[in-house]
């Protein structure tokens, strides 16, 4: 069994992931949240096409059929989330007119980090992709190998939002895949699953927090830290207790006017406003008038907008038929009818006490779809987090035992 394990390939992870969603390196930041407003992944892939004077013969553009040229010509160069719009619309000169920062290319929103999305081919091994998660990659871009038929291609338009190239779509595999995949064949590695997370040292310290009363605005360079880092921001009390957090998980399911509470709100407030029942209408009169207050007219107006397509209006005559219909949430709910399809993040941290397994941090982590889990003493104190790396680093060593 274990021989077994190793033998798989990327290709065997690939089965039934959907093909990417995608946009050109050149496409605007208005572009993107169009595209992310209506995806069921919180992440876009990002591609440069570099194909010279030839469209016409088989590029059509990032998002369209690539059929005589080299890999190297197309990549998947990075990818943005709402997150990445919600910072950098924080930025104090994008607050002043949000509509012309959206028109700026959304190659501005790329972390300028190396490797975190690299391309590798369906037969890489499960030990190699391993690796490269361990030494920084988020995202592995592979291509699916079932191919397009000729006939097929005359056909069928071409999605404006999926790559493919030479008759090849692409997925991508992330850290969750692989534990996923582990957890599948868990048995393997015992009886290291039923140790604690103490025991294998496997509790980070290196964690960011910001306390409950504190401005929001605050947490902009840290929310865009974990971001990278895949994990999220404490909220504490004064004594260190955790309260919250402020999750990139929960804010991808948020729109771009999120960026108007950041800036207005307490981190508290902030946990209040993104939670999947949506802003409650004191939190949305006081980002109203603090925008006001601070003559933030550009993203007021893009925020009051936002508020009354949902149905809110600040003007006292519609305050019984606000009383009768709910505001619109803050998350990807409000925009879109795929209720179902979707899963919206609370502001409720995720939480496990040092004595956990394993194995029971993993299953908690993969059901409420995070990289992580905070780690607390039974007096709510924090003690730190645990991530999938952290866990990737326990069965990499155990693998390399029965290679």
């Amino acid at each position: 069994m274990a021989v077994r394990l190793l033998s798989h390939e990327l290709s065997d992870l690939c089965l039934g992931k959907p093909a990417l969603r995608s946009l050109s390196v050149t496409s605007t930041i208005a572009e993107a949240l169009e595209v992310l407003k209506t995806s069921d992944d919180n992440f876009v892939s990002v591609w440069s096409c570099d194909h010279k004077a030839k469209t016409s013969s088989g590029f059509q553009s990032a998002a369209g059929f690539c059929d005589n040229y080299d890999d190297d010509d197309c990549r998947c160069v990075g990818k943005v989330c709402m997150v990445d719009v919600i910072c950098y619309l924080c930025k104090d000169e994008n607050l002043v007119s949000p509509s012309v920062a959206l028109k700026e290319p959304v190659s501005v929103l790329l972390p300028k980090i190396p490797g975190l999305v690299l391309h590798v081919e369906p037969s890489c091994s499960l030990l190699k992709a391993i690796d490269l998660i361990l030494e920084g990659a988020q995202n592995l871009v592979v291509p699916i190998k079932t191919k397009l038929s000729n006939k097929r291609k005359q056909h069928q338009k071409p999605s404006p939002t999926v790559t493919v190239h030479k008759g090849r779509e692409f997925c991508w595999l992330t850290q969750e895949d692989v534990i996923r995949f582990l957890l599948s064949s868990i048995g393997l590695f015992s009886p290291v699953p039923a140790f604690s997370i103490d025991t294998l040292g496997i509790i980070s310290s290196e964690i960011l927090t910001i306390e409950y009363h504190s401005p929001a605005s605050a947490a902009i360079g840290a929310i865009s830290r974990t971001l990278v880092d895949q994990t999220s921001v404490a909220v504490v009390d004064s004594e260190g207790c955790l309260i919250g957090e402020i999750s990139p998980f929960t804010l991808a399911c948020c729109d771009e006017t999120v960026a108007a509470a950041v800036k207005t709100l307490s981190s508290g407030d902030l946990m209040a406003y993104i939670d999947c029942g949506g802003p409650p209408e004191d939190l949305v009169r006081v980002v109203s008038s603090r925008l006001k207050e601070r003559n933030l007219n550009g993203m007021l107006e893009h925020f009051s907008m936002s508020m009354s397509c949902g149905g809110f209006s600040s003007s006292s005559s519609d305050e019984e038929s606000m009383a009768a219909s709910p505001l619109p949430r803050s998350g990807r709910y409000s925009r879109s009818m795929s209720y179902s399809a979707r899963m919206v993040r609370r502001a409720e941290a995720i939480v496990c006490h040092p004595k956990s397994s394993l194995v029971a941090v993993m299953i908690q982590a993969i059901s409420h779809r995070v990289n992580y889990v905070w780690v607390i003493e039974d007096d709510c104190s924090l003690v730190g987090i645990v991530t999938f790396s952290d866990m990737l680093k326990v069965f990499r060593e155990h693998l390399e035992t029965i290679a």
